[in-house]
């Protein structure tokens, strides 16, 4: 499963927010401003409005103004402290988006905030106290924003907060919700996981007016041969969208490696579709046009779960298998592949023994990659895990540091998959990758900020911040923004932003 499943394990608990009257009227004035800025609240040149930036997922900032020659001039804008107890992941794992000045971010338990982007004053917060493991996240469309918390997808109006409208999607056999939704053409396209054994998760699209369900996709085909004892499938990552066609990756099955009865993933004998798998479905009705499975009968929880990139006629996916994969759109073959990071004992059957595995259970690509200017640039986590036949892995998880994994940033040719360049870096990359102009940003799981020329890889700018970082930053302007998630000491989870000096 995806990176925020549980790397900071910490217990749960929920803090009390309160507001002066001091604070509630400058607040209201703030949002009777915006009100009047924000007529519409559709998109602009310089905003971030969808958790990859675009429809087709390519993390490029649109009408950035930084690039290689003035990002060296970045310096700490404001911060806002996100006010809740750290939970498994943290205190945040979404990408914020930014619409007409105004900042979006959701927490780990699902609550939204509305910030100013010049200076990060509260303009409204709405408080749902739902945990997730995270990424979760919001995507802005017209004058709404979308989201959602564990069971249920939400409609919130951009300029107050004020609930629209809200619909629980979670059946008995599905885990929960835990993706950032895509608005598009007046549908909201979320998801469900199948996390435990016995469930099984979905592609949902719902009406954007109304929260109505327009239709459902089950990730896995048909029955398991075991169905209370197996599972997976569901959706992680926010699909990605073009010419009437929803592309999504697709989960792992379950259980992790097998069980001392039915070794080697028994369970769900056979290729166990669709988890592992790139989806092509019909945009308006769900149904399946095409797919293709990367990795058959997964018995290493090696999800292909990044949001496939549209990158003119290609299709590019990855997930934590650190395979890289290039599909022609419009025959549906695959053009390249191209492996990233370290590779040992992660193909065919596992052996009764614990051996090391990589990539492992938070390895390869387990966050998403960007697409620009001819480049696929991919955030990579080397990781390895004890993992075998029998479910070794399970109990294990726990015990494993992430801190004690590296990681790098490599940058492949969008057309072949030859590899560009290669930056190693000294903790795991679960930060993305975002591209603004010729510059690509990513970040470390120990909380430092590195800046790339996207042509050769050269460093070109770096920054630590205060915590940890499992979350993915965002570009708008001249501004770039960076959840800090993961609390270090006695701090507490940030949302950090650094802008061009003027």
């Amino acid at each position: 499963m995806w990176a925020q499943k549980s790397l900071h394990d910490v217990t749960s608990r929920r803090l009390a927010v309160g507001v002066n009257p001091t604070t509630v009227a400058a607040v209201s004035s703030l949002v009777l401003a915006f009100a009047t800025l924000c007529t519409a609240c559709g998109g602009g040149s310089h905003d971030w409005p969808l958790p990859n930036a675009d429809r087709e997922g390519t993390r490029t900032a649109h009408g950035s103004s930084i690039d290689a020659r003035n990002v060296s001039q970045l310096r700490p804008s404001w911060s806002f402290e996100i006010p809740i107890a750290a939970r498994e992941s943290g205190v945040a794992t979404a990408t914020p988006v930014v619409v007409h000045g105004v900042v979006y971010l959701q927490d780990m338990e699902s609550d939204v905030f509305a910030l100013s982007l010049d200076d990060g004053r509260v303009l409204w917060r709405r408080l749902l106290h739902a945990g997730t493991p995270g990424p979760n996240g919001l995507a802005v469309d017209g004058d709404a924003v979308f989201g959602s918390t564990d069971t249920t997808v939400f409609a919130l109006t951009a300029k107050t907060g004020e609930s629209r409208w809200s619909r629980r999607i979670l059946r008995s056999d599905e885990s929960f919700v835990d993706v950032a939704p895509l608005a598009a053409d007046g549908l909201v396209y979320s998801a469900t996981t199948g996390y435990s054994i016995g469930t099984r998760g979905a592609v949902y699209a719902l009406d954007a007016d109304d929260g109505s369900i327009r239709w459902r996709f089950d990730t896995v085909r048909g029955d398991w041969p075991h169905p209370r004892l197996s599972g997976g499938g569901g959706v992680w990552q926010t699909p990605t969208l073009a010419d009437g066609v929803l592309y999504a990756g697709t989960a792992n099955p379950l259980p992790w490696g097998g069980t001392r009865a039915l070794p080697n993933g028994a369970a769900y004998a056979g290729r166990a579709l669709w988890t592992d798998t790139l989806l092509a479905l019909d945009a308006r009705r769900g149904t399946l046009r095409w797919f293709d499975q990367v990795t058959r009968h997964d018995v290493r929880d090696l999800d292909f779960q990044n949001p496939p990139i549209v990158a003119g006629d290609l299709l590019v996916g990855s997930g934590k298998a650190g395979r890289v994969v290039a599909w022609d759109r419009n025959t549906h073959r695959r053009v390249w592949t191209t492996p990233v990071g370290l590779h040992r004992n992660d193909t065919g059957p596992l052996p009764l023994r614990p051996v090391s595995v990589c990539p492992g259970l938070l390895g390869g690509v387990e966050t998403p990659a960007a697409a620009a200017d001819g480049r696929v640039l991919v955030p990579v986590v080397d990781l390895c895990y004890p993992e075998n036949a029998t479910g070794i892995a399970a109990t294990t998880f726990q015990r494993v540091d992430p801190a004690t994994g590296t990681g790098a940033l490599v940058a492949l040719e969008q057309k072949s998959g030859r590899r560009l360049w290669e930056r190693r870096l000294p903790l795991p990359v679960f930060g993305c990758a975002t591209v603004s102009r010729d510059v690509v940003f990513t970040s470390t799981y120990d909380g430092h900020v590195y800046t790339f020329a996207a042509a050769d890889g050269r460093t070109l700018w770096t920054a630590r911040t205060a915590g940890g970082i499992n979350a993915c930053p965002a570009v708008s302007g001249d501004r770039l923004l960076v959840p800090v998630g993961i609390p270090r000491g006695r701090g507490g989870g940030r949302l950090v932003t650094f802008g061009l000096r003027k």
